[in-house]
């Protein structure tokens, strides 16, 4: 599964890009967001606050109850303004 961080997050959790293998459980985005704020006191204040934070799965949006795979691409980065 390949993670990439952009713009704010990307300096919060110190890369651009990681390779990982959760668990077997970590099967959603919700999921998965809780196991990576275990990980270090990075990425659970990168991660702390998800009103700033949108996913995408395979270069969609996505929700927390998406469900996740091996070979996944999830995307983490902040609202997107227009103007």
């Amino acid at each position: 599964m390949q993670l990439l961080y952009f713009a704010s997050l990307r300096q919060a959790v110190g890369c651009a890009a990681e390779e990982i293998a959760p668990p077997p459980e970590v099967d959603t985005v919700g999921a998965l967001i809780e196991w990576l704020k275990q990980r270090s006191p990075r990425y659970a204040a990168a991660l702390r606050d998800l009103r700033a934070v949108r996913v995408a799965v395979n270069r969609e949006y996505a929700g927390l109850e998406r469900r996740i795979a091996a070979g996944d691409e999830i995307a983490f980065f902040p609202p997107v303004t227009g103007g």
